[in-house]
């Protein structure tokens, strides 16, 4: 097989997992417009609480599991192993019951004690204690999700993961609205809004369970058959697979709890942090001041934390599905380069990664930011200026987020494990600290929190790209991966602001407007892209249906 070809093998599985993911992603966007128009930005603050613990203990018990299992399944179904296979699925199974059980139960038992510790707000205890059997039920999930991307198959991931997500937005948009309306009397009813939420998460997993349980039954006899005809001559013990399965789990395990800790953090910090200050000028459009002294209630802080958390990070996370289909993609592939030392093809699928993911995350950046309030006004009902300041502010961190994913893909790829790990850590205490400093002895209130959220991925970033340059001699190229690409987003970026507003000004329809002027987006930032040669015929080659796309360009004369 050529380069070519596999530079095309390579982009295509990535974009066949980019668009599963922005599938989930924007169906999770689009079932929390109508939760937070239910719950309002107070339930939504304290279902952002309960989703941050919780998705915290998930990583520390059983999120990694899924590829731990693929990886130890793959490695013996290439060998023949068959029945060593099994083994590991039957001790991964084991393990992930156990695990998930005793998680479950610290969760639900002390669910209490964390809504203290980490937001200082008892009402998110409720929604977190329905959402504790969760748990166990992604454990033993991410198992099956696991053995058969082990056995190299993706599509009952796929199936499972978008079921689970539609499941999830039913129920949450139901469950809020009953529970909502039967406790409307009650002083806690944005917590059992939240706990409807919660209850959507638990029943779509388990849904998704129950589907992949179902597949597994099916394929059980072509399993047996392969078992029979297995050629592994030494049968390893279960004491021993437990042993490598725990040495494959913890390295990833930590690697996800440093990247993903930053959130807990900022939402526990902001929690305490802000009870003794006096309402700032910046939070008074969405707050209800009766005196110029107010100080930040418990509610008042769940409020910000909902529109920081449902509206700008659910808003700039839909694009980084993008970088995290690609990352996860780009690692079997290096790794099976690397192990055969085949340095200039890394180097190429390297290049290749990263360009892809900045020619998608610059331009969405720059029109998320630019269309923030027409977004939030179609999406939300959201007229305020602090939300859409928030998105402002924050879109560039779209890029950061895109460029750290890919390239903690690739040091894993690459075998250094350990990098991503150090390189997090050092970025989550320089944001610590900064967001620290700046809730406390600044008036920057929420801002601060979303200056955080833009500094850890680009310290990150830059940890990583010197540790690209170092262990893989790699170097960057500028102009065409990050320069041409930025000029024409911002040429986009201004075009659009005045397309929209022309738009509105005719038709005086924001949805109207906004559709045709992300359309005319898209359009001028791929002509200005390919204008500038950012991106040569060669390289449109390369994606999905990159021949038709250069066809209708030649046709075009654009090339």
């Amino acid at each position: 097989m050529s380069a070519k070809r596999k530079s095309d093998h390579f982009l295509v599985q990535g974009s066949i997992l980019a668009a599963a993911s922005l599938i989930v992603r924007i169906i999770g966007l689009l079932y929390r417009i109508p939760m937070t128009r239910i719950i309002g930005d107070e339930g939504m603050g304290i279902y952002a609480y309960a989703y941050e613990i919780y998705n915290i203990v998930l990583i520390l018990s059983s999120y990694s599991l899924p590829l731990a299992v693929s990886k130890l399944v793959a490695s013996r179904r290439g060998n023949r192993e068959h029945k060593n296979a099994y083994r590991v699925f039957l001790c991964s199974m084991l393990f992930a019951i156990v695990v998930g059980l005793i998680s479950t139960l610290i969760i639900f038992l002390g669910a209490d004690t964390f809504a203290i510790i980490m937001s200082d707000n008892p009402q998110v205890a409720l929604p977190l204690r329905v959402l504790a059997p969760t748990i166990l039920v992604f454990a033993i999930m991410g198992v099956f999700r696991g053995f058969f991307q082990g056995k190299n198959t993706m599509i009952p991931t796929a199936i499972s993961q978008i079921m689970e997500q539609v499941v999830n937005a039913i129920v949450s948009v139901v469950a809020s609205y009953l529970l909502m309306k039967n406790y409307s009397a009650s002083i806690n009813v944005a917590a059992y809004g939240a706990a409807g939420g919660t209850l959507g998460t638990f029943i779509g997993a388990f849904v998704g369970l129950l589907f992949l349980l179902f597949v597994f039954v099916i394929y059980k006899p072509v399993l047996n058959k392969q078992m029979r005809k297995d050629s592994a001559k030494v049968q390893e013990g279960y004491k021993d697979i437990f042993k490598l399965l725990i040495l494959t789990i913890i390295p990833i395990i930590v690697s996800q709890t440093v990247y993903q800790v930053s959130g807990v953090i900022d939402n526990s910090m902001f929690g305490h942090l802000m009870g003794n200050k006096i309402i700032t000028a910046f939070d008074s459009e969405v707050l209800t001041v009766t005196s110029p002294d107010q100080l930040y209630s418990p509610e008042n802080i769940s409020v910000l934390i909902g529109i920081y958390s449902s509206k700008y990070r659910t808003l700039t996370n839909v694009p980084v599905a993008i970088a995290s289909a690609i990352g996860a993609a780009s690692v079997a592939s290096i790794s099976a380069a690397f192990v055969k030392g085949y340095t200039d093809e890394i180097k190429s699928k390297v290049h290749v990664a990263i360009k892809f993911n900045m020619i998608i995350a610059i331009p969405s950046a720059i029109g998320i930011g630019v269309l923030a309030s027409p977004i939030l006004k179609l999406l939300f009902k959201d007229s305020y200026q602090l939300s859409a300041n928030f998105i402002r502010l924050g879109c560039i961190s779209i890029i950061f987020y895109a460029l750290s994913t890919v390239s903690t893909s690739i040091l894993q790829g690459i075998d250094r494990l350990k990098l991503p790990v150090f390189n997090s850590a050092i970025a989550l205490l320089i944001h610590v600290v900064l967001v620290f400093v700046l809730l406390q002895f600044t008036n920057l209130s929420t801002y601060a929190l979303v200056i955080g959220n833009v500094i850890f991925p680009m310290v990150v970033s830059i940890l990583n790209w010197f540790s690209l340059e170092k262990h893989l001699g790699y170097q960057q190229e500028i102009i065409k991966t990050f320069i041409i690409p930025t000029v024409s987003a911002g040429l986009m970026g201004t075009a659009t602001y005045f397309i929209y507003q022309g738009f509105f000004l005719w038709t005086s329809s924001n949805l109207i407007s906004l559709l045709l002027s992300i359309i005319a987006a898209v359009l001028i930032y791929f002509i200005l892209l390919i204008f500038m040669k950012g991106v040569g015929e060669e390289e449109l080659y390369r994606i999905p249906k990159g021949y038709w796309i250069v066809k209708i360009l030649q046709k075009l004369h654009l090339l």
